[in-house]
């Protein structure tokens, strides 16, 4: 197979934005993809779900000689077990029932870029072994065709199974394995590295905040206590959709408790019951949402030693409507 050369792009001094990371671990992590990222070996990465396995891929991508390439990604367990094989390597007319075009997979669409397998582990063994193939001779062959092609792509998979016991059960080829393990990345949960929550936390409030045009530059001190507590069984994945909601349901110049999701507030205040602490700082997920904001709007006047100004403007709403809100909670 003749060697390609590639135009020599700058790496990256720092890696894309959205990989954020403070602690030890994902410092090291970060390291290690600007090592391997201008070799053109395999990468398997692993981790639980909603880790940024995507994110790391695109990373390797982006700090390669392959960066100026395409870089494609496909879930491998999205796809219906007839179709995979389609998709990855293509078809020629006729190939079978509904194929009325010729179609490139994504092999040949990634030619001389990187292609990105999610959820390896849920390749059937038949694709496994094309894959293997694929991947030893750099060579792919379309559906129905009498001939093979030349193509040079990286490989990058990840899986959040632990593949050791697919190994065991035959569920996945060895073979296979080791030709996609040549260098691997795992990724840890969140809950293993809780002082970046604040760093990730911030930096998804920007970027919502700007996408909505509000003006929210913060979370308050409950809101952030349920933050640091929760354990995110979604990982990166849920705390930015739990800031996402937070942000567009947000009233005041900053993000508040009752702001983020229930089942967050309801881990929140357990812990803190557990923990101690006084469970006011975090409310109660049965609370009705009139019952959060007078609670709310009274933390609030306690912290502006009741001054109306500061504390309607603390809350982004006018001193008329701070009256109105009162006068409802007193009956009056």
């Amino acid at each position: 197979m003749e060697t390609q050369t590639y135009p020599q792009s700058p790496l990256r001094a720092r890696p894309p934005e959205d990989i954020l990371g403070a602690t030890p671990r994902m410092q090291r992590l970060l390291r290690l993809v600007e090592k391997i990222a201008p070799t053109d070996s395999p990468v398997l990465l692993t981790g639980e779900s909603g880790t940024g396995k995507e994110l790391v891929a695109r990373a390797i991508h982006y700090q390669s000689r392959r960066a100026d390439r395409p870089f494609l990604a496909v879930n491998c367990g999205a796809l219906p077990e007839n179709l995979v094989e389609s998709e990855l390597f293509g078809h020629v007319r006729g190939a079978f029932t509904g194929a009325a075009h010729e179609k490139r997979g994504l092999f040949e669409e990634a030619d001389q870029g990187t292609l990105f397998l999610d959820e390896i582990a849920e390749l059937a063994p038949p694709l496994q072994v094309k894959l293997l193939r694929a991947l030893q001779s750099g060579e792919v062959r379309r559906v129905g065709a009498n001939q093979s092609r030349l193509v040079d792509v990286r490989v990058i998979a990840a899986t959040n199974k632990d593949l050791s016991a697919a190994l065991r059960s035959g569920e996945f080829r060895e073979d296979l394995y080791y030709r996609l393990n040549v260098f691997q990345i795992d990724l840890p949960p969140l809950r293993e590295r809780r002082d970046d929550i604040p760093i990730l936390a911030l930096y998804f409030l920007t970027r919502y905040a700007r996408r909505l045009g509000k003006d929210l530059r913060e979370f308050s001190p409950e809101a952030q206590a349920v933050l640091l507590r929760y354990d995110y069984p979604g990982n990166v994945r849920e705390l930015e959709n739990a800031v996402q909601r937070a942000v567009t349901l947000a009233e005041s110049p900053r993000v508040e408790a009752a702001d983020l999701p229930p089942w967050m507030l309801q881990t929140g205040r357990l812990l803190a019951e557990h923990a101690g602490e006084p469970a006011s700082l975090v409310p109660d997920v049965d609370m009705t949402l009139e019952e959060l904001e007078r609670r709310h709007i009274a933390r609030t006047l306690e912290r502006h030693d009741h001054n109306m100004s500061r504390t309607a403007k603390a809350l982004g709403i006018s001193r008329a409507t701070l009256w109105r809100k009162l006068r409802r909670d007193r009956g009056a």
